[in-house]
């Protein structure tokens, strides 16, 4: 099920982590991990990438399909021998910024700072995450989308532990109000993963 702006509001005060809202644009980007599937690698797009933000005074919220989780061939065949990397839940304030990813596509990339990650290793059909695992730094903890033409099913390829969209149109909109955000504020990008 969607979670709600108000859900959403109330995790991040409960976390005390900063909700912007300076003015037009001050965009809040908040990935929601869904934690009905337990911890099971179901290799579909079951989590959402969320959005608010402000224009003239009106409140705009858009919530889309997303994984905040890598895909089943990263989990089976690990990048790092230290075993496949997942986004620890938290406030990653100004990492992100507008850039290409793999040299590819403009999308929102980890630049400007460090991230948290566990590192699962023993390639079973769980996502394990063990706080004895924890390593920071820079990874390339991206926010993306998957299939550049249609909308993706299973994510496979498309996370080693990056955020990504399963519709290119939804990542396109998401673009976009991004591109509107730097222009006003600059490219530096807070992310917040929460679970629900």
């Amino acid at each position: 099920m969607k979670p709600t702006l108000k859900q959403i509001k109330k995790i991040m005060a409960e976390k005390a982590y900063k909700y912007f809202h300076g003015g037009d644009y001050d965009v809040n980007i908040i990935g929601v991990r869904n934690t009905e599937t337990a911890g099971v690698l179901t290799n579909k797009f079951d989590d959402w990438i969320t959005l608010s933000y402000t224009i003239d005074g009106k409140e705009y919220y858009e919530c889309w399909e997303a994984t905040t989780d890598p895909g089943e061939s990263w989990m089976d065949s690990p990048l790092s021998e230290k075993g496949c990397a997942i986004l620890v839940p938290g406030q990653y304030r100004g990492v992100y910024k507008i850039a290409k990813h793999g040299g590819r596509y403009e999308a929102l990339c980890q630049r400007w700072g460090k991230v948290r990650v566990y590192r699962d290793s023993n390639r079973d059909e769980c996502y394990d995450t063990d706080d004895a695992t924890i390593q920071e730094g820079y990874y390339g903890i991206n926010i993306h989308r998957s299939n550049p033409k249609r909308p993706s099913k299973q994510i496979n390829k498309y996370s080693a532990g990056c955020q990504v969209f399963a519709c290119p149109d939804d990542f396109d909109d998401f673009m976009d109000v991004c591109n509107k955000a730097a222009d006003k504020w600059g490219n530096k990008f807070t992310y917040t993963l929460i679970e629900i």
